[in-house]
């Protein structure tokens, strides 16, 4: 294998060519024939933007709305459960503690001395506790008295009880919710404090909170895949318009739109088709001029130049100065001329006038062949293909590729120092051509095969600026692509890629 650069500049024939055929995708429609014109070189690369896409911030803020609404209204039902779990445990507190309380009186009222055993006996809720003050004595009944007394319960809830002023609060207790009710018993001046607990309500409510947190992270999910699918709906005629665009851009100036039943995208489809069908428009007008141009101003030329050897051949006639002023004019002639013929193969390249006529041929024979043909039988051919070089091309675009190159390096670099033959790791087959010039800088490389483009060396050289030109057409007509580097004696590289095609294609 010969050097060939880097590996990064070489593609496969399957990411480049669509000259053959240019087919639009499904979602389009193709009403117009167009042209197809190719790349000159593979475009740089570019660093992805760290911004998500457009569908990823449609699913974050569908997921993010859906979030908000889900979390208030899970903070809502949480409260509103919440408030009628507790109201409803303070009520059913509040009234056995009324009850007792009744049962006090009568009992404390008749025996105060037997107020102890009545607290005693109390019946309470199961893990409640009973307390009872009687204010004449300032004594303290404890239903538990090892367990629970009114130490256990707020200093300023007890004194406001006794004072008179009934009351319920929320207690803890061995780290146990409980709900203290105080009830006045000014009966027999007394005061009844009775707390319940409400592990019940609690567990609930963390149950009900459990699974409202559950509920909400599952129906986020939910959403963001619900969002995921109908984003792809949504994102449909965007993606239809990037498919046509890139189409379009490829070459294939007659894919269209199809029409939308929503009238929003119908107005976007109409808009791009107007947009597409002026600037096809105009390339075809530019196109139809240039070849028209090419037309008539071949005939002129070919006057011009029978009236030029006319002219040559009497050249002995003519003074030293018209001499001179003849050669200047031979020469100016020749290259219009050959402006003119490069500017008709191109017009006839982008109409894509006329079908490749396939023929099964050894690359390396006809390389060599077509060198002595065109006076450059000097120019050494080195080829590491051994027998595997049988490719099916056209070769009438295989001689015009390389001519070309090698015109251009005789014209703008010295001349070519070698033709080499080869192949890249997708195996198709390499037609390099090496020149002494001073190279190609990086710069200009992404431009050199545009059209009327010139390089810094050559700018005072002769030539039309097309011949490199007509050399990527002809490459990306037969599948492949041109493109330049450097050689390893310093000079430039030109590198044509020939992809191997199947004897039926």
């Amino acid at each position: 294998m010969l050097p060939l650069g880097p590996a990064g500049s070489m593609v496969s024939r399957h990411g480049v060519s669509s000259s053959r055929a240019s087919t639009a995708p499904v979602l389009l429609k193709l009403r117009h024939a167009g042209r197809v014109t190719e790349t000159q070189h593979a475009p740089p690369l570019q660093l992805r933007s760290l911004r998500p896409g457009l569908r990823a911030r449609i699913v974050v803020y569908f997921s993010l709305a859906t979030l908000i609404g889900v979390v208030i209204l899970s903070v809502v039902t949480f409260a509103a459960t919440r408030n009628y779990l507790l109201d409803k445990a303070t009520s059913s507190a509040k009234s056995q503690a009324i009850a007792n309380a009744q049962l006090v009186r009568s009992l404390v009222g008749t025996a105060r001395s037997d107020a102890g055993e009545v607290v005693t006996n109390l019946r309470t809720e199961t893990g409640g506790y009973a307390v009872l003050h009687l204010g004449t004595e300032d004594l303290f009944y404890a239903q538990a008295p090892l367990r629970f007394t009114q130490s256990n319960l707020p200093a300023s809830f007890v004194s406001n009880a006794i004072r008179g002023v009934s009351g319920v609060q929320r207690v803890d207790f061995n780290d146990r919710p409980f709900e203290a009710v105080a009830v006045a018993i000014p009966a027999i001046d007394a005061t009844y404090f009775e707390v319940f607990p409400i592990n019940d309500v609690s567990d609930t409510l963390g149950t009900i909170r459990s699974t409202l947190i559950a509920a909400v992270i599952g129906i986020t999910i939910v959403a963001g895949l619900i969002g995921y699918l109908l984003s792809g709906n949504v994102l449909l005629p965007l993606r239809r318009v990037t498919a046509a665009a890139k189409t379009i851009a490829e070459g294939a100036l007659g894919t269209r739109l199809e029409d939308e039943r929503d009238p929003d995208l119908q107005r976007l489809v109409t808009s791009f088709n107007g947009m597409a069908d002026a600037v096809q428009e105009r390339i075809e007008r530019e196109e139809r001029f240039a070849s028209d141009v090419s037309h008539e101003l071949r005939s002129p030329i070919t006057s011009l130049g029978a009236a030029v050897d006319v002219l040559q051949g009497r050249a002995d006639e003519l003074s030293d100065r018209n001499r001179q002023a003849l050669e200047i004019i031979v020469a100016q002639v020749r290259r219009f001329d050959r402006t003119v013929l490069d500017l008709l193969e191109l017009s006839r390249l982008d109409a894509r006038a006329g079908q490749d006529q396939l023929e099964e041929l050894h690359l390396t024979s006809l390389v060599e062949r077509i060198a002595a043909r065109h006076g450059y039988e000097g120019v050494l051919v080195v080829s590491d293909l051994g027998g595997d070089d049988l490719v099916l091309v056209d070769k009438r675009r295989i001689e015009r590729v390389l001519v070309n190159l090698l015109d251009n390096a005789r014209d703008h670099a010295g001349g070519a120092s070698e033709i080499l033959l080869s192949t890249n790791d997708d195996h198709d087959l390499l037609l390099i051509v090496d020149d002494n010039g001073p190279g190609i800088g990086v710069s200009e490389r992404l431009r050199i095969f545009e059209r009327f483009a010139r390089g810094t060396a050559s700018r005072n050289s002769v030539g039309s600026g097309l011949g490199l030109a007509i050399v990527s057409e002809h490459a990306s007509a037969i599948g492949g692509r041109a493109y330049v580097d450097t050689s390893p004696s310093g000079g430039a590289r030109f590198v044509v890629t020939i992809p191997r095609l199947d004897a039926e294609a």
